[in-house]
């Protein structure tokens, strides 16, 4: 039987790294599902979307011509999808079994959850440490300051490692390199707040859905993030996460 028409999105920006990767596995182990993939590139120059689309013809690229950050290249395909269920894919996720169809029949089950985070993983296994609380200062200081390996109580607490993660947990915080909306509750709040060029945008869009639906953290489906935690090393990307991180301490007046 044919799941539910499925949309995905993958916004990039110079991926020729991981984009080959990412695609080969999702279209490898999605099976029975009735799925259709954008891509929105975001002026990149090492030849990204040539690539794609000499070598996906199913996948739809789509080129705005601009780069106005993570989320206002994921809103970019709002009017064009008209699915069930609605992927945000990093383009550096990896999938190793037929986890969007895990997801999608798990949303089949139950209606009165919104938003979708799967069980994250290193490419090696490990689980990553995200955030799955709303984020605040002592949270982000933990993060920035931790080293490798290191797993202060702050950062348990953050990512939720004082409960039981291997059944369905309630979260108020899910990551933005793989999130599975109802489509109708992706176009209801409008997207993604287009005040964040990148970072925080995946916390504030999990506040906007709360408020509707339930957002779940959902370990029957694993997906594979080769993370780089770039924002760490590069001067820029931290300018651009301070700031994003100010965008929303002012928007949800916390810290």
């Amino acid at each position: 039987m044919i799941s539910p028409f499925v949309t995905g999105c993958i916004v990039t920006h110079n991926n020729m790294r991981t984009i080959k990767e990412t695609l080969d596995t999702i279209f490898e182990y999605t099976k029975d599902v009735d799925f259709k993939l954008y891509i929105v590139d975001n002026l990149s120059t090492d030849g990204t979307p040539d690539f794609i689309k000499e070598n996906y013809p199913q996948v739809s690229v789509v080129e705005p011509m601009t780069n106005k950050g993570f989320g206002t290249g994921h809103n970019t395909v709002l009017p064009m999808i008209e699915s069930k269920y609605h992927l945000i894919i990093n383009p550096d996720i990896v999938l190793k079994d037929n986890a969007i169809k895990n997801i999608v029949d798990f949303l089949e089950e139950n209606e009165d959850v919104g938003l979708v985070s799967p069980r994250i993983c290193f490419p090696d296994g490990r689980d990553q440490i995200l955030g799955k609380r709303n984020p605040h200062l002592k949270y982000l200081v933990a993060s920035r300051l931790r080293k490798e390996g290191e797993i202060s109580d702050l950062l348990k607490e953050y990512a939720m490692l004082d409960k039981d993660l291997s059944v369905v947990t309630d979260i108020e915080n899910a990551s933005g390199c793989f999130m599975a909306f109802r489509t109708d509750l992706f176009k209801a709040i409008g997207g993604f707040d287009e005040r964040y060029f990148m970072y925080f945008e995946d916390a504030d869009i999990s506040r906007e859905a709360k408020k509707h639906k339930r957002v779940v953290y959902y370990p029957g489906a694993v997906v594979y993030h080769v993370w780089g935690r770039d924002s760490k090393r590069n001067l820029k990307l931290m300018k651009i996460h301070i700031f994003s991180m100010l965008k929303y301490f002012l928007k949800w007046k916390t810290i």
